[in-house]
């Protein structure tokens, strides 16, 4: 059994990410204008019921009894699970000088459209985990180089779905449409696939791990490889072979 697995300097991860961030900004042009009625959800407390707005320059929660207003550039990380559960992590301290920064939770009332979410990711920049991949062609301008059935393997359960390989990242669309994941190659901190069954995504917020229902080929490998690591940097296999 041959073990690949993907493995690069901090220093090439951290540039390339930085060239992926700035990418990824500079293809935020497109308007993004989209609201939902939403609860806010705190720990012993009730919910706040109101409305979520998002703007060319940020998302806002407005409600008769709490508003808040976030930059996108003040938003440190989200995670949006299944469209409708959003966690925005800014960086604003706890309370009573609790450790690490507030969360804000959010349930929405309609489902946030794939194409919000993807310009949301782009806007914010920084690592996210978003849960809403679009089961059609979301990125007409972004080829899709393959798409294989596979199993996301859970401690407990699991789901099927398919795995989309784009030029631009990763989509995990989940049969159940409740489990799936959008990975941009700035979210990605590296890709493991030890023998052409298994897939791992391991992201800068998450580690996902995949049993594949058709082979993973040591090519398709390569090319997602290059894609994460060696975009605009150049970088290849040492002559011509796989990454072992």
């Amino acid at each position: 059994m041959v073990y690949r697995k993907a493995v690069l300097p901090a220093l090439l991860i951290a540039a390339f990410a930085a060239l992926s961030n700035e990418s990824a900004f500079a293809q935020s042009d497109a308007a993004i204008e989209w609201q939902s009625p939403a609860q806010f959800r705190q720990i012993l407390k009730k919910a706040i019921k109101g409305t979520l707005l998002f703007d060319n320059e940020g998302v806002e929660f407005r409600a008769p009894k709490f508003s808040h207003r976030w930059l996108y550039g003040e938003i440190k990380t989200f995670d949006l699970s299944g469209a409708r559960e959003l966690v925005i992590t800014g960086y604003e301290n706890r309370h009573w000088h609790e450790p690490g920064e507030r969360t804000f939770r959010f349930t929405l009332s309609q489902l946030m459209p794939p194409g919000t979410a993807k310009e949301f990711t782009a806007r914010v920049r920084r690592p996210v985990i978003n849960g809403d991949p679009n089961p059609g062609d979301p990125y007409p301008s972004a080829v899709v180089i393959a798409e294989l059935p596979a199993h996301h393997r859970e401690r407990f359960g699991g789901s099927n779905g398919t795995l989309r390989f784009r030029e631009d990242g990763i989509d995990y669309v989940a049969s159940d449409g409740r489990d799936g994941r959008s990975w941009r190659w700035s979210d990605i901190q590296t890709l493991a696939n030890p023998n052409p069954w298994e897939f791992r995504v391991m992201a800068y917020r998450e580690i996902v791990e995949f049993d594949m229902k058709q082979p993973l080929s040591g090519e398709l490998f390569d090319r997602l490889w290059n894609s994460l690591y060696a975009r605009d940097l150049n970088v290849a296999p040492p002559n011509g072979g796989h990454h072992q």
